[in-house]
């Protein structure tokens, strides 16, 4: 399977990339991947609520993308990046 078929890749967004492999992938690699990162978020957010951490993560979730706009855009983009990595390289 080859889904780089565009010679657009390395001239769009990882978010454009990643929204065009969900949909061409295996939809069981899609789909355990995607598990993974909620399952990611539902610790982090747990860790958080047993650290009463809820509120200043959410004022600082707020502030984040206008504050540091290339930190949070680069941070995105990694999660983007790693998860289109392990679809890919499991479909493979």
């Amino acid at each position: 399977m080859n889904i780089f078929d565009d010679d657009d890749f390395m001239s769009t967004t990882p978010k454009d990339n990643f929204m065009s492999i969900i949909k061409s992938a295996n939809q069981n690699i899609v789909e355990n991947e995607i598990e993974k990162v909620f399952a990611r978020l539902a610790l982090a957010e747990k860790i958080l609520e047993e650290n009463n951490l809820e509120d200043i993560y959410e004022k600082q979730l707020k502030s984040f993308e206008i504050a540091e706009p290339d930190e949070y855009s680069n941070r995105v983009n990694s999660i983007y990046i790693e998860t289109v990595g392990n679809i890919v390289t499991q479909c493979e």
